[in-house]
């Protein structure tokens, strides 16, 4: 059922600085056909702050008729594994997009190769052996200019034959980089010679060991971007420093007609959520987190685990919009997102957790009659369920209340609540066991008041769910909070309650759930049976975003 909350790959991105750029750049002329990319390096798998990124690339480029490569900086042989190539494509796609062509960085390091030695011979990169330590001493501050290296003015032969040494592997790993020589005085660090290539001993995966020095990120990024014909190059705002090297190296290089142009946006912050590929890698590594696609973690594998929709990722990038400058959204709306989404796409089913028995004492042994509960109140297309009503029934332990609270109005001794679906029925017992826990409730039913019947259309200020014992399937269910929380000191820190796990009860109809099927537990939330964890035997469910938010539009 279509809805103006769902957000599909139909509806056109809103407008933002970045589409009034390119608008003005159409306008103008300079470019006669938008083509994007997103560049993820495969060294980890892809968090929410990529599906940022994510959405704006390929969204752009369909909101102007245009490409989106998807394209791997693989310039770092020692980091990057297959593993995460084929987890990107599978949450690029789980995102709803399709790249146009597939690139790797590595698909250019001929050309790359090329463009150095070219620099060198004009006299615009050096090889440089000061140690990395050197090279930071050397570099300078933010107020204060660097000095030049004392390989700095190496003729250019020099530099060709000290090169291709790097190239033969004559060099070990830190013991000679290239430099392109540009300005050590220069107020942006980022241009004060910088290194453009390096020395790495490690089998390529695209390449094997057919090199071992390896072209730097900001230098081989502008080369791809304008080897692929690339229009708008889309990034984070840590790279606004680098565009100058970015067009340094376009003019430098060769002459691209259009150039690319980058444009920087600010990137995906969310409270209580860590994104740096280093630190969850680490949770990884040492068993903190199941794996990447743990259901805490704020991975696209993991929120895609979760429970969340990738129309409900789209939502909420188009709702928080593109900035210039950088901020933090509150983890609420990212909930509200998928709260929205899933509120018009999930059938109920009844779970009862904390489970007391019922005991209905004037209803006759051994009967079980259905009843008839819609599946969806905003959908009634998605029609209604029948759910067996018997003698003994499991309600939830929020439901009961033996001495209630003001304003209670749900079950306890006396009081009379409506069984959602079922019948009036009252509390006439509290039976306990020899450690004063309750054993079970003793009440009574009024059998006049099935719900469709004229009977049952006599008021009551409570209702409540239940599970008719006899047919209950158990089963497991994984609630979770943030993985990450603020200690006194605005620090984030690890949670040590991210992960409860708990049991209750549930209808008849969910033993037939496979993995991946999402419900909403009755006056609950949402849950997912966990793609790795539910089976014929057991089902095991993933809390995915609870029916409240304290988060208001």
């Amino acid at each position: 059922m279509a809805t103006d909350k769902e957000h599909s790959l139909e509806t056109t991105m809103r407008s933002n600085f970045i589409h009034n750029m390119i608008d003005e750049d159409l306008a103008e002329g300079k470019y006669q056909e938008v083509y994007t990319r997103f560049p993820p390096e495969p060294n980890g798998y892809l968090h929410i702050g990529h599906a940022k990124s994510i959405c704006l690339n390929f969204g752009t480029a369909k909101k102007y008729g245009g490409k989106c490569n998807l394209r791997y900086d693989d310039t770092n042989p020692v980091k990057e594994d297959m593993e995460y190539v084929n987890s990107i494509e599978e949450d690029v796609r789980w995102l709803g997009f399709e790249w146009d062509e597939k690139r790797w960085a590595s698909d250019y390091f001929d050309t790359m190769y090329d463009a150095a030695v070219q620099l060198i011979k004009k006299g615009k990169a050096y090889v440089c052996e000061l140690t990395a330590e050197q090279m930071k001493e050397y570099r300078g501050t933010l107020t204060e200019p660097g000095k030049e290296s004392p390989y700095r003015n190496r003729t250019a032969q020099e530099n060709l034959a000290l090169f291709e040494d790097m190239r033969a592997g004559k060099y070990g790993d830190g013991e000679a980089v290239l430099r392109a020589k540009i300005d050590m005085s220069s107020p942006n660090i980022n241009m004060r010679d910088p290194i453009i290539y390096r020395v790495a001993h490690a089998t390529h995966h695209n390449t094997g060991d057919k090199w071992c020095i390896y072209p730097m990120y900001d230098f081989a990024h502008p080369i791809e971007d304008a080897i692929e014909g690339i229009s708008h190059s889309i990034c984070t705002l840590e790279f606004e420093d680098h565009r100058p090297l970015y067009d340094w190296v376009l003019n430098e290089v060769g002459f691209w007609n259009p150039q690319p142009r980058q444009i920087e946006f600010a990137r995906l912050n969310i409270t209580n959520m860590l994104m740096s590929k280093r630190y969850l890698k680490k949770l990884v590594d040492e068993g903190t987190v199941s794996g990447w696609d743990d259901p805490r973690m704020p991975t696209i594998a993991g929120i895609r685990r979760r429970g969340y929709t990738p129309e409900a990722i789209r939502s909420f990038c188009d709702d928080i919009g593109v900035a210039k400058s950088n901020s933090t959204v509150d983890f609420a709306q990212l909930e509200t997102s998928v709260r929205d989404d899933l509120q018009f796409k999930v059938a109920a089913r009844n779970v009862v957790m904390n489970p007391i028995k019922v005991v209905i004492t004037n209803y006759p042994e051994g009967q079980i009659e259905t009843c008839e509960v819609e599946n969806n109140r905003n959908v009634p297309e998605l029609g209604e369920r029948e759910i067996p009503f018997g003698r003994e029934l499991w309600i939830d332990g929020d439901d009961f209340m033996e001495v209630p609270v003001k304003k209670y109005f749900r079950l306890f001794p006396g009081n009379e609540v409506r069984l959602k679906g079922g019948y009036f029925i009252t509390c006439n017992e509290v039976v306990k066991n020899e450690d004063g826990s309750i054993k079970e409730l003793l009440c009574t039913y009024d059998p006049e008041t099935k719900s469709g019947t004229e009977g049952g259309n006599r008021k009551v200020k409570g209702t409540i769910h239940f599970v008719e014992a006899s047919t209950a399937v158990k089963i497991k269910i994984r609630e979770y909070q943030t993985l990450m929380i603020e200690d006194e000191e605005g620090n984030l820190e690890l949670n040590p309650d991210s992960l409860h796990e708990t049991w209750g009860y549930a209808e008849p109809s969910v033993s037939d759930v496979k993995a991946g099927e999402r419900f909403q537990f009755f006056r609950k939330g949402y849950y997912i049976a966990d793609s790795e964890l539910t089976t014929d035997d057991e089902k095991v469910f993933n809390s995915i975003v609870s029916l409240k938010s304290s988060w208001k539009k």
